[in-house]
């Protein structure tokens, strides 16, 4: 099972110079709600709403989505390892509320912080 962090589901979308394997969209992928909410957000604010709504919603058919649950928004409270922003935290929340039911997940992200505190915590990261 794969965490789909919104720096991958992004990069994908929007065809950035750098771009998880085409294997990735194989695997079973799973995330946040909050997922859905930062990648509207920066199709919002890059004009892309009505040209990419499509895609954007083929994108999320293929992702299971956890919805931020009591337990996952009181472990994001907590301290984490490394320094994290408040979305990452909550993100890593996910995971470690996936873990806790023994459901490993490996995480696919591109954002440096939030893996450096991903590997801090013993998350394993997926090679995108």
């Amino acid at each position: 099972m794969i965490y789909l962090d919104t720096s991958v589901a992004l990069a994908h979308f929007l065809g950035e110079d750098r771009v998880p394997a085409p294997d990735l969209w194989r695997e079973t992928l799973v995330s946040s709600r909050l997922l859905e909410y930062e990648f509207w957000n920066r199709i919002h604010a890059r004009g892309l709403t009505k040209t990419h709504a499509d895609g954007a919603r083929a994108l999320f058919a293929r992702v299971s989505f956890m919805e931020l649950s009591p337990t996952v928004l009181v472990r994001a409270l907590e301290p984490f390892p490394v320094a994290v922003r408040t979305l990452d935290a909550l993100h890593l929340a996910t995971v470690d509320y996936l873990r806790s039911r023994n459901q490993m997940a490996v995480l696919a992200t591109y954002d440096e912080r939030l893996a450096a505190c991903a590997q801090a915590m013993g998350l394993p990261l997926a090679a995108v």
